[in-house]
């Protein structure tokens, strides 16, 4: 993606020799600083991604003029044009893949070195997007986890370059000169922009990873190549376009943020504002200075080693002002030691043989590092290496309610529901993913096998009737019903159901109002009822809390109400975290949140639950004195985690609260032998475990 300054220069096997721009080479720099000041959380910076939009174009540029001349001069060769490429992008990459396995094997535990050496080989083939777009969304939490999430920009433009040559030499066939390029890349252009407007409202990972959703860009620069630079128009011409150029660059940088629905129009901000810097073909101090261009050659092996910098600082916990200062000196050092040592090198050597020469080195060095790749993904990420006290707490994240696909039927838009244990229904569990991750347990204290536990629940959604989701804050469940089709399905379904039959509801009404992690910040709630609200105002929180003690009243006019608690949230992964620190020292304290922590998140939901069991007889279930002692609620209990993330408990965890569930079926009638209101086979529940 990014390119060394003597990309632009003539290098064997490519005809013609481009005149090096410092401009491109400044504005190089600058989209580079967007993308490492963004990925490392700097203020203001929340568009930084954009960096990567501005890459592309300047890279459809460049390509696109390699391919001219050589059209031009009648020297094109397609096997030298794939030998440059290959050149500039697989040394300092290959080496940075090599690193990072040798690293794994000291730190990683097995599971992610197995993730790790797949990433590897994805990277090295380039086709890391699509691996990526099947994994997670680039803006997701866990996708921060992943070393090499950055190589997705490589992929595309990798697969960019394999056809762009083929497209521009079939034109030239149809029609020798610009005329049909220009026809050409117009329509593909068009055709690409369409698509990225299209896809990203129903899919905007897709259109964020997928090189048919990004290739515009790359030809919106190749345009720029094929209708000639401003170089002749006059100085204030030039002046006026380069500085709308930057100003619509620095505008997304600054306005944009994740949140936002990322590719479609918005995209078009700074890939204009590159063009209109490329077609200025203008030096000046912001684009020239020596500092840029010292960034400008450096760029491509900054862009590769400042995430893994990142993704190390969150594996260590090392947070803050001096934490994120070391990290961005170290990707400047390791930086220019990759451009030194590995890049630069790599380049000069390589050019001196041929095309094909040069391809079968490239090919070798690949070879090495995705040999070992392979080895470690066959074998499970090769286990016992670290103590295995530090395995048993990694492998708590998978720890999870067996039947928690089962539960969710595999049609779009069905009602999502599953029975535990017998026919005889007892009790029906309601709400989001809390209810999956805990409704083992609930039917564990069930006092005969033949008894049965009903479960509706959808991720993230609490069940309130009359709660909105609020437009681009949050997703549908992967079956795709939404959260208010769910809760009017379940009101029809419950008068169905004999009126003994208690409900017990269980909700993260907290991340609705706050953001999924554990903080009190004035964020957008991703929910609402009468109006869109901007922070979780103490009239919001009133409001929310009126609508969750109005459920549990409206449900108690016919059946007994069981209200939980919200369970304490960690605020960062147990298993993930305790397992490295562990693997590093092969001992560790037991994570924990303080129980002021907890009220001061979940205060206003506590209040809401205390007024109706006051004013309509809802029973309280409270977990605290299950999960927390002495003024700690734990994440973990001598080195073994209770969570399988960051606020699900896992099967182990949650077996804790059995004896709190033995309430519901105590205080609760046995009904008739009866199916109805089950809506799914029933099947047995796992004993309690470990």
């Amino acid at each position: 993606m990014l390119r060394p300054k003597n990309q632009e220069k003539r290098v064997s096997g490519e005809p013609g020799r481009q005149r090096f721009r410092t401009d491109i080479n400044g504005l190089r720099a600058w989209a580079v600083i967007a993308v490492v000041l963004f990925h490392f959380k700097l203020p203001a910076c929340g568009g930084g991604f954009v960096g990567v939009d501005v890459f592309f174009v300047i890279s459809g540029f460049l390509m696109t003029g390699i391919v001219l001349a050589g059209l031009e001069q009648d020297r094109f060769s397609l096997t030298a044009f794939y030998a440059a490429r290959a050149r500039r992008i697989v040394p300092a990459l290959a080496v940075l893949c090599a690193v990072l396995l040798l690293l794994g094997w000291r730190f990683l535990l097995s599971g992610e070195y197995k993730l790790l050496a797949t990433h590897v080989g994805y990277s090295l083939s380039f086709l890391s997007n699509i691996e990526f777009w099947q994994e997670a969304g680039y803006f997701d939490a866990a996708s921060h986890e992943k070393w090499l999430l950055h190589t997705w920009s490589l992929a595309v433009e990798w697969q960019f370059y394999l056809l762009l040559p083929i497209v521009l030499w079939s034109a030239w066939q149809i029609r020798a000169g610009r005329n049909v390029q220009r026809l050409v890349v117009i329509a593909t252009l068009l055709a690409s922009l369409l698509a990225c407007l299209l896809i990203t409202p129903q899919d905007p990972s897709k259109a964020f990873f997928w090189l048919h959703t990004r290739a515009w860009e790359m030809l919106g620069g190749g345009l720029i190549s094929l209708s000639g630079t401003r170089k002749n128009a006059s100085e204030p011409g030039r002046r006026i376009l380069q500085g709308i150029g930057l100003v619509l660059i620095l505008a997304a940088v600054l306005m944009f943020d994740s949140f936002v629905p990322w590719r479609g129009w918005r995209a078009v901000v700074p890939v204009l504002g590159a063009m209109l810097v490329i077609r200025a073909d203008r030096s000046s101090t912001l684009l020239s200075a020596r500092p840029l261009q010292w960034l400008g050659d450096r760029s491509y092996s900054v862009y590769l080693w400042h995430w893994p910098i990142y993704v190390a600082l969150n594996q260590l916990e090392w947070q803050g002002a001096v934490a994120t200062v070391g990290g961005l000196l170290l990707t400047l050092v390791l930086g220019h030691a990759s451009f030194a040592l590995v890049e630069a090198p790599a380049r000069r050597r390589l050019a001196r043989v041929s095309a094909m020469s040069s391809l079968g080195w490239l090919v070798g060095s690949l070879m090495l590092v995705l040999a070992p790749a392979v080895a470690i993904w066959r074998l499970n990420g090769l286990g016992n290496r670290l103590p295995a006290v530090a395995e048993l707490a990694a492998a708590e994240a998978y720890d999870v309610n067996p039947r928690r696909q089962d539960c969710y039927s595999s049609s779009k838009h069905a009602f999502p529901s599953c029975i535990h244990g017998g026919t005889h229904l007892r009790a029906i569990a309601l709400g989001d993913s809390h209810v999956s991750a805990t409704v083992s347990a609930l039917a564990l204290a069930r006092p005969r096998d033949q008894d049965g536990v009903q479960e509706w629940s959808i991720r993230g959604c609490q069940f309130v009737p009359g709660m909105q989701q609020v437009p681009g804050r949050t997703a549908p469940d992967d079956h795709g019903i939404s959260c208010a089709e769910f809760t009017q399905r379940v009101l029809r379904e419950l008068e169905l159901v004999p009126a003994e039959v208690p409900v017990v509801i269980m909700g993260r009404y907290a991340a609705s109002a706050f953001g999924s992690e554990a903080r009190l910040e004035s964020i957008r709630p991703a929910v609402y009822f009468s109006q869109i609200h901007e922070s979780a105002s103490p009239q919001f929180l009133a409001e929310f809390g009126r609508h969750i003690t109005e459920t549990a009243c409206m449900l108690a006019r016919q059946r007994t109400v069981f209200l939980v608690r919200p369970f304490p949230e960690m605020g960062l992964n147990v298993p993930k975290v305790l397992s490295h620190r562990l693997a590093m020292a092969g001992t560790s304290p037991d994570l924990w949140v303080s129980i002021e922590q907890y009220r001061r998140r979940n205060a206003w939901i506590w209040t809401a639950q205390d007024e109706a069991r006051d004013r309509c007889g809802a029973r309280v279930l409270d977990p605290l004195p299950y999960l927390c002692t002495e003024g700690r609620c734990w994440g973990s209990r001598e080195g073994r985690p209770l969570y399988f993330d960051d606020n699900h408990l896992s099967e182990y965890g949650n077996k804790l609260l059995v004896p709190m569930f033995a309430e519901v079926f105590h205080t609760s009638k046995s009904p008739a032998s009866s199916t109805q209101g089950l809506s799914s086979s029933a099947a047995p529940v796992p004993d309690a475990h470990r």
